[in-house]
Parts: C-alpha cells; sequence; structure tokens
C-alpha cells in the first residue's frame, strides 16, 4: 500500500497509463535485483496528467535504474537495454546500473563522485528533487514509489536543483534545453 496520499495519487496516474504499465511489465521480466522507471518518465506522466495534456509527452529516453554492485561493465546494460528494445521497440529505452556510476561520472560531468550504496540513494542523487522519483513492479503486480525526497516538488510542479551531485552549470543547461515552462505552462523554475 502506498505510505502517502501523494504516492497512492502517483500509483493511480501509474495504473491508468497503459504505456506505462507495459514499460514496468518488460522491465520486470529482466528479472534484476532492485530496479524502477524514474526520472522524467515519472516527471511527464504526472505533470501532463496535472495538465490535461490528452497525448503524452515526448520522452528523449525510459530511464531504467537498476543497481547490481556484482556486474558494473556497460556491456551488461546494453544487452538490457536491447531486450527492452526488442519487447517494446517505440519506446527510448535508456538502462543504467547504479552501481556504477561512479566510474563515468567525473569524464561525463566533470567531477568525481563516491560510489552509490543503494537504488534509493542513486534516486536522491538525481537532477532535480522533482525527478527523484522511480516506480517498480513486484510479481503480485503492486506497484511501489522510490521518493527520497517525498513527491511534493513532483505534484507541485517545481523544478529545484538537487545539490547531491548536479552543479549550478549542470543544472541550468538542463533548464534551458528541458524547456519546463514551455511544455508545462504550470511549472515553476527555481534559481539555481
Amino acid at each position: 500500500m502506498p505510505a502517502t496520499p501523494d504516492e497512492a495519487r502517483l500509483v493511480d496516474l501509474a495504473r491508468a497509463t497503459p504505456w506505462f504499465m507495459d514499460a514496468l511489465a518488460h522491465v520486470r521480466a529482466l528479472g534484476l535485483p532492485a530496479w524502477c522507471i524514474g526520472a522524467g518518465a515519472v516527471r511527464n506522466l504526472v505533470w501532463d496528467a496535472l495538465h490535461g495534456h490528452a497525448v503524452p509527452s515526448a520522452l528523449a529516453d525510459v530511464d531504467v535504474a537498476h543497481f547490481d554492485a556484482t556486474d558494473l561493465s556497460s556491456e551488461r546494460d546494453a544487452l538490457l537495454q536491447r531486450r527492452l528494445q526488442a519487447m517494446s521497440p517505440a519506446l527510448p529505452w535508456e538502462v543504467t546500473n547504479q552501481a556504477a556510476v561512479h566510474l563515468w561520472f567525473e569524464q561525463h560531468f566533470g567531477h568525481a563522485v563516491e560510489p552509490l550504496a543503494s537504488l534509493s540513494d542513486a534516486v536522491a542523487s538525481w537532477p532535480e528533487f522533482a525527478t527523484c522519483v522511480g516506480l517498480w513492479l513486484d510479481g503480485d503486480d503492486a506497484l511501489h514509489v522510490i521518493a527520497p525526497h517525498g513527491l511534493d516538488d513532483l505534484f507541485a510542479m517545481a523544478v529545484r536543483r538537487n545539490p547531491a551531485r548536479v552543479s549550478v552549470a549542470t543544472y541550468r543547461e538542463r533548464v534551458a534545453t528541458k524547456r519546463y515552462p514551455q511544455r508545462w505552462p504550470r511549472v515553476t523554475v527555481a534559481e539555481a
């Protein structure tokens, strides 16, 4: 059972969205030890619903985050991504083992980070508090919410920088490229 009214609301939105439920079922079929679909896929799901969009907003990717410290290879993520693409070719899948992020983060973002300890720790480090949210589907079809910072920003449609791993420069770049207010006019964007 969802722990809060906002978690229940998020679960209801996910259940009412066939493509999202199908995506969750496909990822569950991979048999990963700890996983979720999160970040922009969840944000778009909620903000589209709150804005009454009949057609889902385009997704740059469907972020599949998983945590498996036993295999940190990028080849495994690529294999998992190919498997998902074969199951659902219309979705832009992106699979990332959060246990391996520290191995490539500095090269990609310009500063080193410590290894993460769990999937929840990973979700807590994502760029904006509104996107620090993931959903996963268990074997009994129960939906579970991972929201280390809560769901207030997500449902308030507030974009605020999460300083855990995101620099001010990266945040500003993301805000410029994501065009939040143009896509969802009721969104508010905080200065970095």
